[in-house]
């Protein structure tokens, strides 16, 4: 009911705010919201500089994404992007708003309309068909060879004192820990077929299949908060944009999203009324704590090019050790290793169809809260709310970044690039976009793929308690920026 709400809500305030634009000047936003492409263009302000900046200071604009007008416009050069027009004049002070009804501009929107996120939503699902089919074709021979009944007596210890209603050594433990260890080394591709997986056993032990049970919640907010090991795309976006220490936010990225997942925990149990204080869970959560921060002292000693190789040969050689495990141990159990694989590859077929209407229906209502120019709304609001208060504001032009984070992820490493090109990748707003894009995972489209894939309608307190988690993560990461970074920037 609660998702039901809110998705209401983004589309009537979306709605809202676009019928306001239009009746006060911008007549194409309800043609951007419908039928807008990402690669569109439209017109804008234009800002012109007069006279124009010497050519190491068009040279400066260029690099940090701000478009020059052709020759037709002399003698003034324009440059477009009115949220951009404070960091231009402080490189240009003469730079003014100027208008040129009609003009269109060359800058690429941040969001396609609804149409078009209809279609990419449908992309998605095609694109995981064949990346489920493989992980779960896999998990199927697994399962049969016994291995997933291992994995789950190993760590049932913990996990029959996190999830007390499961049965003792139930089949899900060990497709859960596969979902977090994959998204701790940052396999997205693998993370998602392994979580799918443990929502539909978990699914098998819930006894109201319209309703999320204790279990599937507690699990989500944890797979939610996004506990990622080494930020790899992180730190190649920061490297190609010439970071002088790309890595530098390895250290804030780790004890971010470790805190947002000890968060998410805390918060779960808290109102399922776990006793984590347990002598077995705090053995487990401080053995977990140490190996992190032993690899996290390891991977500091590196420079950026190790840090990479470490984390292809890391990643890369546990999923294909995985594999080799897998089929070792169907020859051992002398299974039929392919027909398994075949029988779990059509359910990862099943599962990849049955989620496009939720991710259709979640991701058009993200779409319309950007194309609309809400998300615009609210972050104008934040940075006058903070000037008011007379607190430091640099944060603010980080925040935009956590603010699509819940809603899409493309949407927030998008973000998190513009923000790095626009301030810099080494300013103070360019780091923070880095930890926040790596303390947390996209809520919005976790709860409607993986509570889509098992049917479960009624998501209960789930929703409040990942945002509730994702906002330990970003109140921890604007801290932890200002600790590591707040001197220097």
């Amino acid at each position: 009911m609660a998702l039901s709400r809110i998705w209401a809500a983004f589309i009537i305030i979306a709605v809202a705010v676009a019928g306001f634009k239009c009746f006060s000047g911008d007549q194409k936003v309800l043609s951007r919201m419908l039928t807008g492409k990402a690669d569109d263009v439209y017109d804008t302000t234009w800002y012109r500089a007069d006279p124009a900046p010497a050519p190491a200071i068009q040279k400066h604009l260029e690099d940090y994404g701000y478009i020059l007008a052709d020759s037709q416009h002399k003698p003034s050069i324009i440059i477009a992007d009115k949220e951009r027009l404070p960091t231009a004049q402080a490189t240009y002070p003469g730079l003014v708003a100027f208008t040129y009804p009609g003009i269109e501009t060359k800058l690429v929107k941040k969001a396609d309309g609804i149409i078009e996120t209809c279609k990419s939503a449908v992309n998605i699902s095609i694109g995981l068909i064949g990346i489920m089919a493989l992980f779960m074709g896999f998990m199927s021979i697994a399962e049969r060879a016994g291995g997933i009944n291992l994995l789950s007596r190993i760590i049932g210890p913990f996990f029959n004192r996190l999830f007390p209603d499961l049965p003792p050594g139930h089949p899900a433990m060990g497709h859960m820990m596969m979902n977090f260890s994959a998204n701790l080394l940052g396999l997205d591709n693998a993370a998602t077929p392994f979580g799918l997986k443990a929502m539909e056993s978990l699914q098998e032990v819930n006894p109201d299949k319209d309703r999320a049970s204790n279990a599937q919640i507690m699990f989500l907010c944890l797979h939610a908060s996004g506990l990622t090991l080494i930020p790899v795309s992180i730190i190649a976006a920061r490297a190609s944009l010439k970071s002088a220490s790309p890595t530098d936010i390895f250290v804030p990225c780790m004890i971010a999203t470790f805190v947002a997942t000890l968060a998410a925990m805390l918060i779960v149990s808290f109102r399922q009324r776990i006793n984590i204080f347990q002598p077995v869970m705090l053995l487990w959560i401080g053995g977990l704590s140490a190996i992190i921060a032993a690899l996290v002292v390891y991977i500091t000693s590196l420079d950026t090019d190790s840090v990479r190789s470490f984390s292809a040969l890391l990643s890369n050689g546990l999923i294909l050790l995985l594999f080799l495990l897998i089929v070792l141990g169907g020859l051992y159990k002398k299974i039929n290793i392919f027909d398994a694989f075949v029988e779990g590859a059509k359910g990862g077929f099943e599962t990849a169809v049955r989620i496009i209407p939720y991710l259709v229906g979640m991701l058009v209502a993200i779409s319309m809260l950007r194309t609309s120019g809400t998300f615009d709304v609210l972050i104008n609001g934040v940075k006058h709310l903070f000037t008011a208060l007379g607190t430091d504001t640099r944060f603010v032009d980080g925040l935009p970044t956590a603010l699509i984070k819940p809603l899409s992820g493309s949407g927030a490493r998008g973000m998190m690039v513009d923000t790095m090109k626009t301030f810099g990748p080494d300013s103070f707003a360019g780091r923070l976009s880095c930890i926040l894009q790596g303390s947390s995972d996209t809520t919005f489209y976790v709860i409607a793929v993986y509570f889509g894939a098992v049917s479960v309608r009624d998501t209960r307190y789930a929703v409040g308690a990942m945002l509730l988690a994702d906002l330990v993560g970003i109140i921890t990461s604007i801290i932890l920026c200002y600790l590591f970074f707040g001197a220097a920037a």
